[in-house]
């Protein structure tokens, strides 16, 4: 099994479930093929470099997975057909990238419990 990650951008007419389901139908298609996830980020509403089909923002959503190298052909296949996926972007990750992944991912982590313990204090 291989470490893959994958960007993904919504357009941003979606509603908040709408979305949701879209994320779940692509986690779908990695774990019906064997694959796990690792790691999901949900950066939300983003303004885009550039237009794509008249639209300045996007959804923007970070899938981090295992999985066999045929799960990539389905996943994108996927994407293509999906008139909500404006841009998309997966990557094999080299062991460099992965421990750099875990490294961020810990980091994450402990930027949220320092929020949380100063949300919990304050009231």
């Amino acid at each position: 099994m291989n470490h893959y990650e994958t960007v993904f951008i919504l357009t941003p007419v979606l509603s908040d479930a709408q979305m949701k389901e879209a994320v779940d139908k692509f986690k779908g298609v990695i774990t019906n093929a064997a694959g796990t996830i690792v790691n999901e980020e949900n950066w939300g509403l983003r303004k885009l470099a550039y237009p794509i089909q008249k639209k300045s923002t996007g959804f923007y959503t970070l899938l981090e997975f295992d999985a066999e190298p045929d799960v990539i052909k389905k996943l994108e296949t996927q994407f293509r057909r999906d008139e909500r996926v404006l841009r998309f972007l997966t990557f094999r990750l080299d062991k460099y990238a992965a421990e750099y992944a875990v490294k961020r991912r810990s980091l994450r982590g402990q930027k949220q419990t320092t929020t949380q313990e100063a949300e919990v204090k304050e009231d």
